[in-house]
């Protein structure tokens, strides 16, 4: 069995990953536990997101568990182990003004979260590929300088631009950025 295991998987980024690799034949494993309806309000809840992946895709198992429960967390991947052939980390408090409210949920959230996966796929998952999401907001407003283009379905960069290829990386700087 081949596992991918998706981290906030009712998001806007985890929902396609999971789509994405079910259609690629492997089982998915999505971790949420709906914490944006806490961020956002009930408005914003992804529950409706994680029932339809539940509902549309016959090998997708969704775990409610909380990122930053260290010990769920290894009972996932201890569970799982060496079948796990990567970990897609999209879950995430992406609100810089609502960590300004919450500072120390905030942390807990994007950093020792991050940590007990990076620390559960050591030990369980040793040649799984990790892969971080990031929201382009620790970028501030400097993105806003990209010279982008309208195409039919999306926006992009301009084929010339340095960033084109292979995207933004941390050489863009985020000084006297708001």
């Amino acid at each position: 069995m081949s596992v991918i295991i998706v981290t906030g998987s009712a998001g806007l980024i985890g929902c396609e990953a999971c789509r994405y690799f079910h259609g690629k034949n492997y089982e998915i494993v999505g971790i949420d536990n709906d914490l944006r309806a806490y961020f956002f309000g009930k408005e914003a809840s992804t529950k409706w997101v994680a029932k339809n992946l539940t509902e549309r895709l016959s090998k997708y198992q969704h775990i409610n568990a909380d990122i930053r429960d260290e010990k769920r967390i290894e009972e996932v991947f201890s569970h799982y182990g060496t079948d796990v052939k990567a970990v897609i980390h999209t879950a995430a408090q992406p609100s810089h003004d609502w960590a300004a409210r919450e500072p120390k949920t905030d942390f807990t959230i994007n950093a020792n979260s991050t940590l007990n996966l990076l620390e559960a796929t050591r030990k369980y998952s040793k040649d799984a590929v990790f892969i971080f999401t990031s929201t382009n907001k620790v970028y501030g407003d400097t993105p806003n300088s990209l010279p982008i283009v309208e195409l039919d379905s999306r926006w992009e960069l301009q084929e010339d631009h340095r960033y084109y290829k292979h995207g933004i990386d941390e050489t863009m700087s985020i000084d006297y950025s708001k």
